[in-house]
């Protein structure tokens, strides 16, 4: 699907986080906000595309976790066809391709995740067939650079190859790069700094296109700062994960000026 000029990302988004974001989260998630898009956890289109007689596993969720985002990452272009078509039957509100995982797994063995940085024709040739074989829009998660590819011309070379070659209006952009050799994820969320000046010069310099901020931001304030800032859309993971309620407990009201549901721990308890 190409994405038009009126297409907005979503305003409040919760990153998809492996082992954390799965339904029960989602369920738990959707309770507080209803207005938060949800992800689902990273799914590699092998998975899919092997588990084809088992999908429900997979990708099956409750109607009520809409507005909800599949992410899937890899690096065979036929697998990422079928594993594409196989999820339309779910009804998947975009599908987000991973190129910032940092995990040696990903990055490392699976040859795919933050490492597809380093292929920009790829990742614009992944793209056109993503979008080929579905009507949802299609994004790109990224990091700001790997290894010693940090510079910022490296990053715009990404942004406009993958944009050039492909429907991909939107990127949601982790504001650190990505070391894959020496760190665990955990260590490449935290020791890599942030350089928040590297998301705001995208906006001014691809103007036609969407950039969904993520990494640092650890409150509905801090969000909805970066999106008077100009941020098109603000995703926060690990802080919305430890503090539910106190994060998606404003965000209806803070981000998208709607009632919050206002429900409590124990009529969460309460309910069947």
């Amino acid at each position: 699907m190409t994405v038009s000029e009126a297409y907005s990302p979503p305003l409040f988004s919760i990153a998809p986080m492996m082992g954390w974001t799965d339904n029960h989260y989602r369920t738990l998630a959707r309770l507080i906000t209803k207005h938060a898009w949800l992800y689902t956890e990273m799914l590699a289109a092998e998975t899919i595309v092997y588990q084809e007689d088992n999908l429900d596993s997979f990708l099956a969720f409750s109607p009520d976790q809409h507005p909800i985002v599949l992410q899937i990452g890899g690096r065979n272009l036929e697998n990422l066809a079928k594993a594409t078509r196989l999820a339309n039957a779910y009804a998947y509100d975009e599908i987000n391709f991973n190129c910032g995982c940092p995990s040696p797994k990903v990055s490392g063995r699976g040859c795919f995740g933050a490492l597809l940085m380093l292929d920009p024709k790829f990742v614009g040739e992944a793209m056109s067939v993503i979008a080929a074989n579905t009507n949802a829009a299609v994004t790109v998660k990224c990091r700001i650079g790997v290894d010693d590819h940090d510079s910022y011309n490296e990053l715009c070379d990404f942004i406009h190859i993958v944009s050039s070659l492909s429907p991909t209006k939107h990127f949601i952009i982790h504001s650190r790069k990505a070391l894959l050799s020496g760190l665990s994820p955990s260590d490449n969320r935290r020791i890599p700094p942030l350089k928040y000046e590297f998301f705001f010069a995208l906006l001014r310099d691809f103007p036609d296109l969407k950039f969904t901020i993520n990494g640092g931001i650890n409150s509905v304030v801090e969000a909805d700062a970066a999106l008077r800032s100009g941020a098109h859309g603000v995703m926060l993971g690990r802080a919305v994960y430890y503090n539910p309620w106190h994060i998606l407990g404003h965000v209806d009201t803070v981000i998208y000026g709607s009632p919050s549901s206002g429900i409590t721990r124990r009529q969460v308890l309460r309910k069947d």
